[in-house]
């Protein structure tokens, strides 16, 4: 059977413990993984795999050895209490031995978890699960964690009191970074405000979330686009100790003016132009593009478009000598020069 939106997030937060089994699956390998830890510590609880009742199985392992997933699921624990046993990264050639350990499956067995990459419709792995009648099959997109689903967490840490704009503080922040990275910033948040009753805040937030260093390249354009041409010089030489690649600069640049191109030209407006964009672009962040796309205009963000295509074409020509960093801060302190006032 299927799993999807609230339906799948209201699964994995209370696992049914007489399901034969459940497939989580995806292309980013942080989100499944996170959603596999989350149900799996609903279903054997904090103390479960200390208690020997959760089973790790890597495909490889279970590709050379079938019985090692029907030996899991019939084993006993020394502790009472529901038993997992995971299999990570399987793909459609493990259809075989997890059909038959669902066959073999019942009632006081050990609940059968496994974690995929990207499955296609046509996936006999997939379909095996989507069509079982005591199994589940959930996909894991890319978007970033709904309102409900922050809230959940954050419950789940012990905080209650969250205002609305400290709600619209995290949902832009959880847009904007790794869900991995996401749910660390979380956890800091909570033991930041342990033992504090007072509301969550925007600026607490800010304190918890990663380092600025760690977006460095945000600075880097946002110095840019604003127009903070003395500001340049010293987050460029920070990029450099981060080993970041004057190619990806130049390439993020491009994107970035891109977008400011595209709010400006919208026949709607700026505003109307930023509401289109794809990705969306939430809280702080929207405003900060806004108020950019309005100063630069549609003109003046198809000239910086040209002057970044130039230095492209300079950094991937093999007659070219410059120091690549050195030409591409050039690029860019120019173009601070000429920002729009």
């Amino acid at each position: 059977m299927k799993l999807a939106g609230r339906q799948a997030n209201g699964y994995f937060a209370k696992p049914e413990t007489n399901r034969s089994g459940l497939l989580i699956y995806g292309a980013d390998a942080m989100r499944v993984a996170l959603k596999r830890q989350q149900v799996i510590a609903a279903i054997i609880g904090p103390e479960g795999e200390a208690e020997m009742r959760l089973t790790r199985i890597a495909a490889g392992e279970l590709r050379k050895d079938p019985a090692l997933l029907n030996d899991a699921i019939k084993a006993q624990s020394f502790f009472p209490g529901p038993r997992v046993a995971f299999v990570e990264d399987a793909a459609d050639g493990l259809t075989k031995i997890i059909t038959a350990a669902l066959e073999d499956w019942s009632d006081g067995d050990a609940q059968i978890i496994v974690t995929a990459n990207q499955l296609r419709a046509s996936s006999s792995l997939r379909k095996l699960f989507e069509k079982h009648p005591n199994a589940y099959a959930a996909a894991i997109y890319d978007d970033p964690p709904s309102r409900d689903e922050i809230e959940a967490e954050m419950r789940a840490a012990g905080l209650r009191d969250l205002p609305r704009e400290a709600l619209d503080a995290l949902g832009a922040l959880a847009r904007i970074i790794p869900p991995g990275d996401f749910r660390q910033t979380l956890e800091k948040i909570s033991l930041y405000k342990f033992g504090d009753d007072s509301p969550l805040t925007p600026d607490e937030i800010d304190i918890c979330a990663p380092l600025a260093q760690d977006a460095g390249i945000d600075d880097i354009l946002n110095c840019v686009a604003e127009g903070r041409a003395g500001e340049i010089g010293p987050v460029m030489q920070r990029l450099r100790s981060q080993g970041i690649q004057a190619v990806s600069l130049c390439i993020s640049a491009t994107r970035h003016f891109k977008l400011l191109y595209a709010a400006a030209s919208d026949p709607g407006g700026v505003s109307a132009g930023i509401g289109k964009l794809r990705p969306p672009v939430y809280g702080p962040r929207r405003d900060r593009l806004q108020r950019q796309a309005t100063r630069w205009g549609a003109q003046q963000s198809k000239r910086a478009l040209g002057m970044l295509t130039d230095v492209d074409l300079k950094l991937r020509s093999a007659n070219q000598h410059a120091p690549a960093m050195a030409l591409v801060e050039r690029t860019m302190v120019r173009l601070a020069m000429v920002a729009p006032r």
